[in-house]
């Protein structure tokens, strides 16, 4: 099956109104592209990663635009005439707002070409000497026979795939001999905290501050045969909730995992002590190299040694212990 992609040039200020139309005349799939949403994205979020991809950042520069799909058939010329006259009548319907060029362009789209994108970037990816991460709709040959955890990369958190990610799980690989309770703060997809129970974690716990995190690391887990009291997601803010802290740290934990961002690593380093067994290990990752620094010194400040380093690409993933 082949569709049409058709892509109609907008503003900022007109977007909103555009897809109200388009809504409107029975277009109620599409999807909209605007950089001043992606600018106040960036904006409110800075706390949640150090980087922005920057040619991401250029493609989204000076864009307005929303996208549609009409199926390729003998309908399609028309659909495509009625679009237009629509549009011609959405503009003399806002006279002296700047709705944009309304310029349609459009370009063909095969189905099968959809699948082929999509399953070039979720592949089944192999990590340290024991996993392997799977997209659940697949069974792939596992000759090494390694222990496959299933995700659904589908969702809008971690699958697996980033160096930070992998660093982590090779880590845990190395702390885990079995029987271990386990922590993640900032659980996202619950990879880390699923992988270390499959690993032979006896509990492990995943905390998120996004209340979405709950519902799809407990899907994850479900996708991997895990559930409550093996598994448990919570949404809450270890830093800012004192309340929230001193529960789940009632019974201390032999692993504890950050996988997040230097600028949250470093004030949820001095929480961290608070969750550890005696002899138990902070593993973080998600540290550019330049901010390598800044984070072993609150480490360091909050009563943590690092005891190993790992590097891959420009980040790091460091294991720490009480001293």
């Amino acid at each position: 099956m082949v569709w049409l992609e058709v892509t109609i040039q907008t503003s900022s200020a007109g977007i909103e109104l555009l897809a109200d139309h388009l809504t409107a005349v029975g277009y109620d799939s599409f999807i909209m592209d605007d950089s001043a949403d992606f600018q106040d994205f960036l904006a409110e979020n800075t706390q949640y990663w150090d980087y922005v991809d920057e040619e991401l950042a250029r493609q989204m520069q000076n864009i307005s635009r929303i996208r549609l799909f009409i199926e390729q058939n003998d309908q399609a010329p028309a659909r495509l005439e009625a679009l237009k006259q629509s549009l011609e009548e959405f503009r003399a319907r806002h006279p002296g707002k700047d709705v944009g060029s309304l310029q349609i362009g459009v370009s063909d789209l095969r189905e099968e070409d959809w699948e082929n994108s999509w399953k070039q970037y979720y592949q089944p990816i192999p990590v340290g000497k024991k996993l392997l991460i799977v997209p659940q709709w697949l069974t792939p040959e596992n000759p090494e026979h390694r222990i496959p955890v299933l995700l659904d990369p589908g969702m809008i958190f971690g699958t697996g795939s980033h160096a930070s990610t992998q660093m982590c799980l090779r880590a845990l690989e190395r702390r885990i001999s079995g029987g271990e309770r386990v922590i993640d703060l900032g659980s996202g997809s619950g990879i880390l905290s699923i992988a270390a129970l499959l690993l032979g974690a006896d509990t492990a716990a995943g905390v998120d501050i996004d209340p979405k995190a709950e519902d799809i690391a407990r899907d994850n887990a479900a996708l991997n045969g895990l559930a409550a009291p093996r598994f448990q997601a919570v949404t809450g803010n270890v830093i800012g909730d004192r309340a929230m802290m001193e529960q789940l740290s009632r019974q201390p934990y032999d692993i504890v995992l950050a996988n997040i961002v230097a600028d949250v690593i470093i004030p949820l380093s001095s929480v961290v002590p608070r969750f550890l067994k005696p002899d138990g290990v902070f593993i973080c990752s998600g540290i550019l190299s330049t901010r390598l620094p800044e984070v072993v010194t609150a480490l360091e400040s909050a009563g943590l040694s690092v005891l190993r380093r790992e590097e891959q690409d420009d980040w790091c993933c460091l294991t720490a212990v009480l001293k």
